[in-house]
């Protein structure tokens, strides 16, 4: 549904994306993950025709987006950037008027994305008086009038709190499910891109430094949680056992193959050590993202293994998008 081959975007001097090669392949919801600055909005632009690429070639739908921008763009829906509504007008009209930049659409149509994104009832009202959830319900309705095949949407659930967060979620995933949409999500929104995607891309300073399914990205080192009455013994009795790969952070080991808890538990207590807690560690994808800013921020290659950080988040956006 969208393929970027060599993509390149400057602007002046700075080099927003550069040489991006990304394929979203028909029916995955997709992830694009990046800091800000990353160029992910530059990158969707880019999908959109709003922004021209320096060099490369951007494919929508089967179409190159610089030599046919209307016909690659006929069934796709986006939200881009803030979606700006006309506040004294109602949620319909407001809807009614913005279908005029896309198709003619019938009100039946009309009707029916209202109904999707659960405006009913509220469509007659002012949109001044609209809460910031109800406004990205209107957003999505706008972006579902075309009847499109693919949803690219930048940022949905910024600014909202965690009940729109969580209806939004299932809003997206409902009508992945129900109308068969391929989606591209841009987000910060770790947790829940981990629930929602298939597929993710990561991106920093305009490289792509990932490329992947939600389960390869998760396969890291597989850390085991051990509270013992003493951390530091237990490290060393397990590896004089042979039985240790690797330790972090006063908690975590990472045990050879073949090796069980079970038998790390009966070797520590006939040790005489107490043993409170020993569990799998989960990875997550908040592990995965935080351990690859940290390796290509020290020059490594992506794919260069390395342990998960135990704490931290990454930044929100708290300033504009990338320029478009």
């Amino acid at each position: 549904m969208i393929e970027l081959r060599h993509v390149t975007k400057r602007f002046g001097a700075r080099l927003a994306v550069d040489d991006l090669t990304l394929r979203v392949p028909a029916g995955e919801v997709f992830g694009l993950l990046g800091h800000n600055g990353a160029g992910k909005s530059t990158a969707i632009g880019m999908m959109l025709g709003q922004v021209w690429p320096t060099a490369g070639e951007v494919r929508v739908c089967g179409c190159e987006v610089a030599a046919d921008r209307q016909r690659a763009l006929e069934r796709v829906g986006a939200i881009f950037e803030t979606p700006a509504f006309y506040d004294y007008l109602s949620g319909r009209r407001n809807l009614e008027l913005l279908s005029h930049y896309t198709a003619r659409t019938t009100p039946q149509r009309i009707r029916e994305v209202i109904d999707w994104v659960g405006l009913t009832g509220r469509e007659t009202g002012a949109v001044r008086t609209y809460s910031h959830g109800m406004r990205a319900r209107l957003a999505l309705a706008q972006a579902l009038l075309p009847q499109p095949d693919l949803l690219i949407l930048d940022e949905p659930g910024e600014g909202l709190d965690p009940e729109g967060i969580h209806e939004l979620r299932h809003m997206i995933l409902r009508l992945h499910r129900e109308l068969g949409l391929t989606i591209l999500l841009s987000s910060h929104l770790l947790n829940e891109v981990e629930q929602m995607c298939t597929r993710i891309a990561v991106l920093r300073e305009g490289r792509k430094v990932f490329e992947g399914t939600l389960a390869e990205a998760k396969q890291t080192q597989d850390w085991v949680r051990m509270r013992v009455g003493d951390f530091g013994k237990a490290v060393k009795l397990l590896r004089a056992a042979g039985w240790l790969t690797d330790e972090r952070d006063g908690q975590f080991v990472t045990l050879k193959d073949g090796v069980g808890t079970d038998q790390i538990v009966r070797h520590l207590v006939g040790q005489g050590m107490a043993v409170y807690e020993i569990a799998r560690e989960e990875p997550t994808l908040e592990d995965f993202y935080l351990a690859l800013m940290e390796r290509s921020s020290r020059g490594g290659r992506p794919g260069d293994p390395g342990p998960p950080l135990a704490t931290g988040a990454p930044s929100r956006e708290t300033g504009g998008k990338e320029p478009a």
